[in-house]
């Protein structure tokens, strides 16, 4: 498919791309905006909504709003539909490409990348982390329980996951301050009581977020048969992690102050249409002696994808990127299909916007470990990087997550996902 638009071989936003996601124009005062890119472009869908392109598509109207909750919410045959639009739209001399003939058209709907800022793409209402890498699982397990089996009894039967917090999710390139929170020193004993302070160990998970397309009814479940209907795309995902308050909080009920002060996601969501050439057999259940699924997690259907990521920090005080990570998407043991519908067997509702993150991704060697806990063992083993190291960042570093999908001649990315870390406030008792 030539566009008529030109973009390199391994851009990340080709025709084979379109993906989503929510902008403003710098220096203009007009509402966000819903649009999709293409090479060096952000092209403006209320525009082409308000030229009549997406009458025949049903999303006239939903294209037209500042989130792009009311898209998701109309369902594939509709998100089909705008896409086959917009492909035929940037396809080089197609019979229905009335906008590569109209250039006052383009000028209102091509905007140079650099004249916009991206939002959030959604109003999300709740937001799921789980903890689906049976890697990274494997590994946490054997740091904290040295002595006994690194999964725990019921890691292999569900996908495990807690809800988190929808309001500090963040668009990629807003800072990240460092967390106060109390914590217990390791070697402090239990006659005293906790300090307070700000995050010593803050850390990265490097992971992959679906977005919720049309919702369920509250008591309703969804099949894993019918899973694929209800996912809009995915996009990357950082889920930062304060280690020294989360140590300190867990028991009983899990991840709660370290997990909530941030989350960053890339801008742009990728459909699954345009990631449905890179779906891979995940890995396989139910063999070599690991538990069967139940039968409503059975999956059919291929449903894991090949998305290459990788994580990379370029410390405070310099310019030189250093990577920390290269590891792949199509490693996680339970896919975005069975989280979903585990997630709603008990009739939990879900609606367009909500977003459910991977957990993070390890792969099975030491260079594709996706925390720094991981990578440095707890801190023991720091990561060496040329004039430096780290246990786990320092205010000023910035961290970043990428990741693409290879094609034949073409490349699907997401953008970046990246923050930088900010000093602890200043608290007042």
């Amino acid at each position: 498919m030539p566009s008529w638009v030109q973009y390199s071989p391994d851009h990340p936003f080709p025709i084979q791309n379109l993906p989503y996601g929510v902008a403003v124009r710098e220096n203009v005062t007009t509402p966000p905006r819903c649009v999709t890119a293409i090479g060096d472009y952000v092209v403006d869908l209320y525009e082409l909504a308000e030229a009549g392109f997406f009458q025949d598509c049903g999303a006239t109207e939903a294209l037209k709003q500042p989130t792009l909750n009311d898209f998701m919410g109309l369902g594939r045959s509709a998100w089909s539909a705008v896409r086959k639009c917009l492909t035929n739209q940037f396809t080089a001399g197609h019979e229905e490409g009335r906008l590569e003939k109209d250039e006052d058209l383009k000028k209102k709907v091509l905007i140079p990348k650099g004249e916009v800022r991206m939002k959030l793409p959604a109003k999300i209402g709740d937001y799921t982390d789980f903890y689906s890498s049976r890697e990274h699982a494997t590994n946490c397990g054997r740091l904290f329980r040295p002595e006994g089996d690194p999964l725990l009894p019921n890691w292999l039967h569900i996908p495990i996951g807690y809800h988190g917090r929808a309001s500090s999710i963040v668009v990629s390139g807003t800072p990240v301050r460092r967390p106060l929170g109390q914590t217990r020193p390791p070697t402090a004993p239990l006659s005293e009581p906790p300090t307070f302070g700000p995050e010593r160990l803050l850390d990265m998970e490097i992971e992959v977020a679906a977005w919720m397309g049309p919702g369920n009814e509250l008591g309703e479940p969804i099949s894993i048969e019918n899973a694929r209907d209800h996912v809009f795309g995915l996009s990357l995902f950082n889920d930062w992690s304060a280690r020294s308050i989360q140590k300190w909080e867990m028991a009983p009920l899990g991840p709660f102050l370290g997990k909530s002060f941030a989350s960053t996601t890339s801008p742009w969501i990728v459909t699954m249409e345009a990631l449905e050439p890179f779906t891979v057999p995940g890995p396989k259940q139910g063999e070599g002696g690991d538990p069967t699924p139940l039968p409503y997690l059975q999956q059919s259907y291929p449903g894991a994808f090949d998305i290459h990521l990788t994580a990379t920090v370029t410390p405070a005080g310099q310019k030189e990127a250093a990577t920390l990570s290269r590891t792949n998407f199509k490693y996680m043991y339970w896919s975005v299909f069975q989280q979903l519908t585990h997630h709603t067997v008990n009739g939990c509702n879900l609606s367009p916007g909500d977003v459910f993150a991977s957990g993070t991704i390890s792969g099975p060697d030491d260079k594709s470990m996706g925390s720094m806990l991981e990578i440095t063992r707890k801190g023991a083993q720091p990561f060496q990087f040329p004039g430096g190291e780290r246990k786990f960042f320092l205010d000023g570093d910035s961290v970043d997550i990428g990741g693409y999908c290879q094609g034949d001649g073409f490349r699907i990315g997401f953008g970046p996902c990246e923050g930088t870390i900010l000093p602890a406030p200043e608290f007042k008792k």
